[in-house]
């Protein structure tokens, strides 16, 4: 077992320099506001984390304080270090890494109020959370799209602000949260709303290294640590030192960093040219443009910065259509470059009018104006104010009937109800609410008296996705074309839906002698793009396996993901000439679409049968299946998504 001091030295890290220049710009200057890394597994995302954390000098902290807030920083001071200010103990203590963990409730992340100390006191007091954990430390958060979107909401809250505040049983706490957050993902597992990703500063797509000298290289290091970890980070010491105090540096020259207006115009184009929504990208942009400035030792942006830093604010940024490469455009990028650089040296001979002119002017004798671009604009790191910004609960979700809520004990709280059996979730402003009717003939210690009767619960609720699994008939029967486009259209345009809900989709299909899982439930565009490039058709009707296919991927579904509604979508004509055993093969069919029906999964059959002699074959597993039964041509325009999307209202 490693100690604390044996950690992998950040310097050693072969390779993903975009990750690691980002992580290195955060820790300079943390108002850029923290960085995604998306990408397969195994790429070194945690370790790079936990070695900038080692990397960066140690700092003063108020000893005994839980938030370790900065004595130098009278204003960033916790409520309590506020009070013994200037009498402040101070101690010498190392950046930590704070992990939040996917299982987390909203009470241990922003914190809770200690009602034994309430009740018994009659004072607030809180029980800080990770977010107190944190302040001026490193927040890392593995698979943050798998977290609660509420959860996420309030992570990037207090990034953006440096505060955490805490409404919690009608009392408001604030303190001091100013962390470099460090979220990563698997974009294969689903998918963040767009209104988060825009919140990170900025962003690194990274995968594995494939030049294999360079794969050697990473295991002959990760060999030679594991084998003598002292002498390993020995040996990369004078490195580490060298990158430590190329940070301490620019730190303290990023205040003196000056941004000129006509880099400010850049920035402006590129993100123009870029097609970006807001104006974040381009304050992120300024902010991380001279943050690289002062990195490399200078007091003053150029093209270069900017060019340097462009793809790790936008590539999360741009607009995008469902299926298309999430790719950044550096040529794009360049080209925006220098026609701005080549209409920058183009003489006027027009002057714009006073109202026209985006800058300054200054009239000259004759009575004309001229353009002039202010030498240079300083750039500031310091603090923004900071207010609290009020959330509302968004419980209901917009949109069809698909969208539901249900109690859950790490979802929100919303309500208080009378408990059968009290619990440790306890609604203090309730229960005091109750208690109020008798507090004259109140005895004891206690500043309030609660009686058994005034004991109220909380109720808390969560949002309920959807997974949507299609099961389709791929055989030789005709119009199996038609079926596969109609469902790849029905599957993109879910998967527009679900990329800003908690929606996924699925799809599995049966031909020849088996039934295959194309695609796993997912919400992620990019992951059925790749694997629904070539959908294969022809041979026999395998029904039963197909259905029993879509029940073992719907029930695996629900393990993984309690708080989401299974529903299946069968695309068939009905017909069946595989059998499971010895038996009839459409009988086969029938009795799993029953055992379907009985594990509670609503169903869809959309009867692709052609011709005027009908059989009714597919009504009859619709029948079993409990389903809504639609025909393939009642499908206006032949748009099956309208369908799916009012299924289960």
């Amino acid at each position: 077992m490693h100690h604390f001091e044996d950690i992998y030295p950040f310097s050693a890290i072969s390779g993903q320099e975009p990750m690691k220049k980002a992580l290195i710009l955060n820790a300079i200057n943390p108002r850029i506001g923290g960085v995604l890394i998306t990408g397969e597994k195994g790429t070194a995302k945690s370790t790079a984390a936990r070695a900038l954390a080692h990397l960066l000098p140690y700092r003063l902290v108020v000893n005994g304080c839980i938030f370790g807030c900065d004595p130098a920083d009278k204003n960033g001071l916790c409520p309590d270090c506020q009070k013994k200010y200037p009498s402040l103990e101070t101690i010498t203590a190392r950046m930590r890494v704070i992990e939040l963990p996917i299982s987390a409730t909203e009470d241990k992340v922003i914190g809770s109020l200690d009602i034994e100390h309430a009740l018994k006191k009659g004072e607030k007091r809180f029980e800080p959370g990770i977010l107190a954990q944190a302040h001026r430390n490193i927040l890392y958060v593995d698979e943050i799209n798998l977290l609660n979107d509420h959860i996420v909401d309030v992570l990037l809250d207090a990034a953006a602000m440096g505060m955490n505040f805490i409404e919690r049983e009608g009392v408001s706490y604030s303190h001091p949260s100013s962390f470099i957050l460090v979220g990563t993902m698997n974009p294969e597992e689903g998918e963040l709303r767009p209104q988060l990703l825009d919140r990170f500063g900025l962003c690194v797509d990274i995968e594995g290294i494939h030049d294999p000298i360079a794969r050697v290289d990473i295991i002959r290091r990760r060999m030679e640590y594991e084998h003598d970890p002292d002498t390993f980070i020995r040996s990369w010491a004078s490195r580490e030192e060298e990158l430590r105090e190329r940070i301490v540096r620019a730190q303290t020259l990023l205040p003196r960093v000056l941004v000129s207006d006509r880099m400010l115009l850049l920035i402006a184009q590129i993100c123009i040219d870029m097609n970006v929504d807001g104006h974040r990208a381009d304050i992120t942009m300024m902010k991380t443009a001279a943050t690289v400035a002062a990195y490399n030792g200078r007091t003053e942006v150029t093209e270069d910065d900017v060019r340097e830093v462009a793809p790790l604010v936008l590539t999360h940024r741009m607009r995008r259509k469902p299926f298309s490469e999430q790719q950044m455009d550096m040529q794009k990028i360049e080209q925006s470059i220098r026609n701005f650089t080549k209409e920058d040296q183009q003489p006027h001979h027009e002057s714009p009018r006073d109202d026209e002119n985006p800058l300054h002017q200054n009239a000259a004798p004759d009575g004309s104006t001229t353009t002039q671009f202010p030498e240079e604009t300083p750039y500031s790191v310091t603090p923004y104010p900071l207010t609290p910004v009020h959330r509302h609960d968004a419980i209901q979700r917009n949109g069809n009937g698909r969208r539901t809520v249900t109690e859950s004990p790490d979802g929100r709280y919303v309500r208080s109800c009378i408990p059968k059996m009290p619990g440790p979730d306890i609604a203090l402003d309730a229960t005091i609410r109750a208690a109020a009717s008798h507090q004259k003939q109140q005895t004891g210690e206690l500043a309030i008296t609660i009686e058994p009767s005034d004991i109220r619960e909380k109720v808390r609720e969560r949002k309920m996705g959807t997974t949507l699994l299609f099961v389709v008939d791929a055989s030789g029967s005709m119009g199996a074309e038609r079926r596969m486009v109609a469902v790849k259209g029905a599957i993109l345009s879910l998967l527009i839906d679900a990329y800003q809900k908690r929606d996924r989709v699925g799809l599995v299909t049966f031909h020849g002698n088996r039934a295959d899982v194309l695609l796993s439930p997912t919400s992620s565009v990019d992951l059925a793009r790749s694997s629904m490039r070539t959908l294969p058709v022809g041979g026999k009707t395998p029904l039963a396996l197909g259905l029993i296919k879509g029940l073992e991927v719907l029930k695996r579904e629900q393990k993984i993901n309690q708080y989401s509604i299974p529903q299946l979508i069968l695309i068939s004509d009905g017909k069946a000439n595989v059998s499971l055993g010895s038996g009839s093969p459409f009988d086969d069919a029938r009795t799993i679409a029953a055992h379907i029906r009985d594990a509670k999964i609503s169903s869809c059959v959309i009867d692709t049968e052609q011709g005027f002699l009908s059989l009714g074959l597919a009504r009859k597993i619709s029948d079993d299946l409990g389903a809504r039964y639609v025909k393939l041509e009642d499908l206006a325009d032949g748009h099956l998504e309208r369908i799916v999307q009012g299924f289960g209202m």
